[in-house]
């Protein structure tokens, strides 16, 4: 009896234990193939900016992150959610430090959808890593992207709350313009040295734009599959004078051409300057970013330059 007993119970807890294993083992879908992560990983490297806001969203700081775009670190708005711990720079988004990610030991690697197949090899010997499946462009592809790197994280239901939140500050945001009467259309014009960009309306930033009330254009000059136009000349500025005018720098060089730029008659006699309707915005924020953190720092400069 006691050994059948003893049996029975090492049965048991065998059971148990691949019980527990099944549930924290997820199979995910990626951009190649599917990838098994299993439990709650600790050291994350997130090779995307997107990533990176993800993994801060749902409570982790990575252990290694990308620079953003324009910039020799994490984006400014990122600061504000890092405490003593910073996450080593792994490089740019399009140039990863394969090395510097070894050093890291990590046990998930978070990666952007345009990782090239040859680097996911490499990285994926390192850890288990998750390239999101590529969408056609769509101002809502940051909550899927985010709830995949949340699964991932084994921090769904944190996403998940991250996401409902910036759902309903838009929500709201959106009542309270159109209480106050203000709408219209907006374009988003990342300016760069060489002269200013439109940006396209199936950009994320656009998205946020359009929650709140805002009919975001780029006046026909960014394709469908187009992130931003060609480089306007200054002669050609009044196709984005519209009712909102969000003008966005990455760095100091270009905040020295807008500074150039606003001495020059064409932009001046643009019917939104004259209104004192042009907002100026962080474009690493607002051209580069995405996610839930970037989406509440983004509402959070709209609010203030529109409802004042």
């Amino acid at each position: 009896m006691r050994a059948a007993s003893l049996c029975n119970g090492i049965v048991g807890l065998l059971l148990s234990v691949c019980l527990v294993s099944a549930v924290q083992a997820r199979t995910l879908d990626t951009a190649f193939g599917e990838v098994d992560v299993t439990g709650t990983p600790e050291r994350v490297v997130t090779l995307y900016e997107g990533a990176l806001d993800a993994s801060l969203a749902a409570g982790i700081t990575p252990l290694g992150a990308v620079t953003t775009r324009g910039g020799d670190n994490v984006a400014e708005y990122v600061e504000a959610h890092l405490g003593d711990e910073r996450p080593a720079i792994m490089g740019v988004v399009r140039e990863i430090n394969t090395e510097a990610v070894l050093e890291q030991r990590p046990d998930l690697i978070l990666a952007p959808v345009q990782l090239a197949e040859e680097q996911y090899q490499l990285l994926s010997r390192i850890a288990p890593t998750v390239v999101p499946p590529s969408q056609p462009l769509a101002p809502d592809n940051w909550k899927d992207e985010a709830r995949l790197y949340g699964k991932a994280l084994n921090r769904e239901e944190a996403i998940d709350d991250a996401i409902n939140a910036v759902e309903e500050r838009a929500a709201a945001l959106a009542s309270d313009l159109e209480k106050a009467g203000v709408g219209g259309n907006a374009f988003v014009v990342r300016w760069m040295p060489g002269g200013p960009m439109v940006m396209s309306k199936n950009l994320f930033t656009a998205g946020l734009l359009a929650d709140v009330g805002l009919t975001v254009e780029d006046a026909g000059l960014v394709g469908e599959r187009g992130v931003h136009s060609d480089v306007l000349s200054l002669e050609n500025l009044a196709q984005v004078d519209g009712d909102w005018l969000f003008l966005a720098t990455l760095n100091e060089d270009g905040q020295e051409a807008l500074e150039s730029a606003k001495q020059s008659s064409a932009f001046t006699r643009l019917e939104v300057v004259q209104r004192e309707q042009v907002v100026p915005v962080n474009g690493q924020l607002w051209t580069s970013a995405n996610g839930p953190l970037a989406a509440q720092a983004i509402l959070d400069d709209v609010e203030a330059a529109l409802l004042p």
